[in-house]
């Protein structure tokens, strides 16, 4: 890790740390490429990857058998096939390459020394692999642990640096006619967190890896840090960004009232033969889905928020106390010991489960190749839409496609980095800081204010009236933001609500473009046509 004042050029910039941009990394190195990886974290382990329960599709053999299939029903069929084609091309080689050769991931593994294999939702078989209920903690450790060794080496890791722009030539120009050359990105203004500096880190090529939206929302399983950021820079740039009305709700999230980033209660566990229940015992799924619990997590979650509200219910149990005690306890280690600290021991009692915003199945259009509409960008991980996901996406799938886009992605780069020059830096304007101070207090407020809109106008159900109203705040609060936000004194949060709420409105906007209830998009005036029995 370094700190820096002066301006770099590097080949790559990947702007996120998550699983999707250290494998990029791994494959841009192997090819003697300098590459900068930007973290806005303290830790650079913080990730949405980081916080993975569940496991990854491991497509090999029979295991690769009706995915296609699973992953066009959980979607409604409106998942990309040539995405999901891609997919299971590549996704049993990245992961033989990257985790399972090099990173030397530390899966389950049975007796004789196989890799183990659980099921979840909307899967025909068992073909997830995973380690415990903590396997993305595993996975972005071991990554992190293997680029060790490039760090000085072609190497350099930007913690604690906010990325506040992408900068093209359009845009950012110092002569009017940069505005005549072909739309492209030449890498972003990044702001370091301890300096209060903004630097220009320019690139050959930019991959944005910064994850999901989850946060936006007053309940959500994400990192803090899903706000955004790609979403926004990319749109800002002129990024084509689409599906972005389809944000699919977690059904079983750890009940606590008052906290906002909820603790994710693995689908493994119900696909593992956990039991959803109402608060007096009583098993209901059946009313809505013949799967029952292994239904696709929209038709889950729309279940328990509907007898939530036929009951007057907060919450929802799920129980797996009927299955053998240490068999719990060593299945799924980290739900055990979470809920124990909350006084809750899943060996003899239910767990209290609520939905929570988890995972954005639109984002930056992205090809097969990673690259987005605008030449030299690439999107991987959660902030593209490949595709692949549709309208919902199937359990354990984004693991592995952020692994398989930052493949392709990797590989298109390498086959076409020399056609491409760093621009000059003197030929594109510095960033100019502000220096009217902000109360940190406010941005709070508007951030919970931002977070309560989303959950209440654009949450699991959805209305055209919900959906205006939600509108007309967010234009306010984009008013009052911009009105400070140019002459403020830069910080990371202020530069989160700017991005947050940029992408509020695309979902806002998206949805109310959407007529039709689809996947994990419900509008109110279109029930028919979910899939609920």
């Amino acid at each position: 890790m370094i700190e820096t004042s002066s301006d770099l050029e590097v080949d790559v910039l990947i702007i996120g740390s998550g699983i999707a941009g250290l494998t990029s990394a791994i494959y841009l190195l192997e090819q003697n490429l300098s590459v900068a990886i930007v973290s806005k974290e303290f830790s650079l382990l913080e990730s949405n990857t980081y916080w993975a329960q569940g496991g990854i599709i491991y497509p090999v053999g029979d295991k690769s058998l009706q995915l296609d299939e699973d992953i066009q029903i959980a979607s409604h069929h409106t998942s990309n096939q040539e995405s999901i084609n891609l997919l299971t091309k590549y996704g049993a080689k990245v992961i033989d390459d990257i985790l399972l050769k090099k990173a030397k991931s530390s899966f389950q593994r049975d007796s004789g020394g196989e890799l183990s294999f659980t099921r979840e939702a909307a899967h025909a078989q068992s073909r997830i692999i995973y380690k415990d209920d903590r396997t993305g903690s595993e996975i972005e450790t071991s990554l992190w642990n293997y680029l060790n060794q490039y760090l000085g080496k072609g190497l350099i890791v930007l913690k604690q640096f906010t990325a506040l722009d992408l900068i093209t030539p359009a845009h950012h120009g110092i002569s009017l006619n940069h505005r005549y050359l072909k739309p492209q990105v030449l890498g972003a203004y990044l702001f370091s967190q301890t300096n209060n500096k903004v630097i220009k880190c320019l690139s050959k090529k930019t991959i944005l890896a910064t994850g999901g939206i989850g946060s936006i929302f007053l309940h959500h399983t994400n990192s803090e840090g899903a706000r955004g950021d790609g979403h926004a820079m990319a749109s800002r740039a002129g990024a084509y960004m689409i599906n972005m009305e389809f944000m699919q709700f977690h059904p079983t999230t750890f009940y606590r009232p008052s906290h906002h980033r909820r603790f994710l209660i693995s689908e493994a566990l119900r696909g593992e033969g956990g039991i959803i229940k109402d608060v007096r015992g009583n098993a209901f799924m059946h009313r809505f889905h013949v799967d029952c619990e292994l239904a696709p997590r929209d038709v889950v979650s729309r279940a328990i928020l509907q007898h939530l509200i036929e009951n007057g219910d907060e919450h929802v149990l799920l129980d797996i106390s009927h299955k053998d005690s240490s068999w719990i306890q060593k299945r799924f280690p980290t739900i055990y010991s979470y809920c124990l600290e909350q006084g809750i021991d899943i060996t003899k009692d239910p767990i209290p489960v609520v939905p929570a915003a988890h995972y954005s199945c639109g984002g930056i259009w992205v090809d097969g190749n990673g690259c987005s509409s605008l030449s030299r960008l690439y999107a991987v991980g959660e902030v593209a839409c490949t595709g692949l996901h549709g309208s919902n996406r199937l359990a354990s799938t984004s693991l592995l496609e952020g692994m398989v886009w930052a493949y392709t992605a990797s590989m298109h780069i390498k086959e076409t980095i020399d056609q491409e020059v760093i621009f000059p830096s003197n030929q594109l304007k510095d960033w100019v800081l502000g220096h009217e101070p902000v109360d940190l207090n406010l941005v709070s407020q508007d951030l919970s204010t931002l977070r309560q809109t989303m959950w209440n106008y654009v949450g699991i159900k959805r209305s055209k009236n919900r959906l205006m109203r939600g509108r007309a705040m967010f234009y306010e609060l984009q008013d009052e933001i911009q009105k400070f936000y140019k002459n403020a004194v830069l910080n990371d949060q202020l530069i989160g609500l700017r991005n947050a709420v940029e992408v509020g409105f695309m979902v806002i906007n998206a949805s109310m473009r959407n007529q039709k209830s689809e996947g994990c998009f419900y509008l109110e005036e279109d029930p028919k046509k979910i899939t609920i029995l």
